[in-house]
């Protein structure tokens, strides 16, 4: 599908990965962007920067009933990117509880899979569509020391598999980007290089234009699929000895 003249939905829009997508959608001009926060006050500065174009709605991608209000209110969308994200940064083990492991899987798996179920009538109705899930390196590689968020992206993307098959009939293209190492608040406390959010929504933008249905955003992503192929045990017993004990952090 092309980019130009669509209408998309973006969750956790209010900053990293997910303002990107807002700014780039209309740089490759879409129509219209409604940009999901918890707290819709947090994207006003984006309504204010593309007046008339983006607009803020209250998205929670764990509260059902709002995901239900905005399919609703927003009956012209044609792609939905599931942006927002939780990471805890508890071990599944060393944790005090499994309560991060749950939070992480209600908004990276239960959150997207949600947003799916309630768009699919609204994209069906505007010719198929598309839909983006945001996801990680931590997605095709289990990563032990970022706890419940690994588990969370391998489930999401093998969700975004079985939607994509039960959406094919109505047109609709369901792609998976798997995310490296980008400058955002949640990779904060990630040393080495670090993408721009915006490269990353420009390579999902290719990948909308293209129909792809998996792709590797950025040089991380792409060095890592490539160690997996060369050695993946070798590559599972390095990240191994990453495991350490971390502080918490949420928020994508």
């Amino acid at each position: 599908m092309e980019v130009q003249g669509c209408v998309a939905i973006v969750t956790g829009a209010n900053r990293g990965i997910g303002e990107a997508f807002v700014r780039v959608l209309m740089q490759e001009g879409a129509a219209k962007v409604y940009a999901g926060a918890r707290d819709p006050a947090s994207a006003r500065h984006l309504e204010e920067e593309f007046p008339g174009k983006v607009r803020a709605i209250a998205l929670d991608v764990t509260d059902h009933g709002q995901i239900a209000a905005a399919a609703a209110a927003c009956p012209d969308v044609s792609v939905v990117v599931n942006n927002a994200g939780a990471f805890n940064n508890q071990l599944l083990i060393g944790a005090d509880d499994m309560s991060a492991a749950r939070q992480e899987m209600e908004v990276n798996y239960f959150g997207p899979l949600a947003m799916s179920r309630a768009f699919a009538p609204v994209l069906k109705a505007n010719g198929g569509g598309a839909i983006l899930n945001v996801l990680s390196v931590g997605g095709i590689l289990a990563a032990p020391n970022m706890g419940g968020y690994s588990p969370s992206k391998f489930a999401m993307r093998a969700a975004g598999t079985c939607i994509r098959a039960e959406l094919a009939g109505q047109g609709t293209t369901v792609t998976s980007l798997i995310v490296g190492s980008v400058d955002t608040r949640m990779a904060s406390h990630v040393k080495g290089a670090k993408e721009a959010p915006e490269d990353i929504a420009r390579a999902a933008m290719r990948g909308i234009t293209r129909g792809t249905d998996e792709i590797d955003t950025d040089r991380f992503a792409i060095e890592m699929r490539a160690a997996m192929a060369r050695d993946p045990k070798g590559l599972e017993r390095q990240m191994a000895k990453a495991v350490h004990v971390k502080e918490p952090t949420t928020g994508r």
